[in-house]
């Protein structure tokens, strides 16, 4: 496994720019990062990373997923017979997620069986900082969409029904900048679905079926669920940039299935629903994992 050392001080300096100046400076985490020649580290972030610093040449890493990085000692430690005794700090990495920072000190384990093995870093170790770039953080967006997810229905005028397949609106909540649309498909035939595409668009109230109608595709910020076969049942939640819309226009969602039939079911959806979209009540923010520790909530 090839690793390369993340020492990028230049966007980090040009990172400064954006950070609140009155924000918090990064906490020092109290249990450190413990990394043994024989074992590969791993840290996961609950956001999506931004930018990582490694102090020192000592410590090398690469990042392998949208939130997740891999460290271990350097085969520079052996080029310049740079040994280190148990416990003794080998540098600092700081990781700037997308509204919150993570600084650790990393220590050298000699024994594989006492290193980190993955670090799953919790938001009591991060302080959180303003990023004028992410309006909302992907990780917050699934957290907001699963308490959606289990509210309870407050729309029930929106549904439709085609090919067997019933369609229905369930909430409407303006949070931010951003729209969150639940919705659910009811299967009333015995074949199994298997959605191939969702599509989010803007079209003419009169011409919402026809091909020839000016329509603007839109782009969905977050899904909480990928398409999927279902028997009967599917509920999900989408999130799109908050937008407005002419009366002639509604807002569709279209869901086609990856089938020779090709059943397509869509939804369409009034400016004046969107207009009825609620905030968030004080039972869907229970519904949120720790929402309490994320001091900019009360800023949606």
């Amino acid at each position: 496994m090839k690793f390369n050392i993340i020492s990028i001080s230049m966007l980090a300096a040009s990172l400064l720019g954006v950070i609140d100046a009155t924000a918090a400076a990064p906490r020092v985490a109290k249990v450190p990062i413990r990394v043994s020649p024989d074992v590969t580290s791993l840290i996961v972030m609950p956001e999506n990373i931004k930018l990582v610093d490694i102090s020192t040449p000592y410590v090398v890493g690469n990042q392998c997923g949208d939130n997740i990085l891999r460290i271990k000692p350097s085969a520079y430690c052996d080029s310049v017979r740079r040994s280190f005794r148990e416990g003794e700090q080998m540098a600092s990495i700081t990781i700037v997620g997308e509204r919150h920072i993570a600084q650790y000190d990393i220590e050298f384990c000699s024994s594989s069986a006492r290193a980190t093995n993955i670090l799953n870093i919790p938001y009591n170790d991060m302080s959180p900082y303003i990023n004028p770039d992410v309006a909302m953080p992907v990780s917050e967006m699934a957290r907001l969409s699963w308490a959606v997810y289990a509210s309870k229905r407050k729309f029930h005028d929106i549904t439709r029904k085609a090919n067997g397949i019933r369609a229905t609106v369930n909430n409407i909540y303006s949070v931010g900048n951003y729209f969150f649309i639940d919705y659910s498909l009811r299967n009333e035939t015995n074949i199994p679905y298997k959605i191939e595409e969702v599509r989010v668009k803007l079209t003419d109230k009169k011409d919402a079926r026809a091909t020839n109608s000016q329509t603007i595709q839109l782009t969905p910020a977050f899904s909480l669920m990928s398409g999927q076969t279902f028997k009967k049942n599917y509920r999900n939640v989408i999130v799109i940039d908050k937008l407005t819309f002419p009366d002639e226009k509604v807002l569709v969602i279209e869901v086609s299935e990856n089938q020779i039939s090709g059943r397509v079911i869509d939804l369409a959806i009034d400016y004046k629903d969107v207009l009825n979209a609620d905030t968030f009540s004080q039972d869907v923010m229970d519904k949120i994992p720790e929402y309490r520790t994320i001091s900019y909530y009360s800023n949606y």
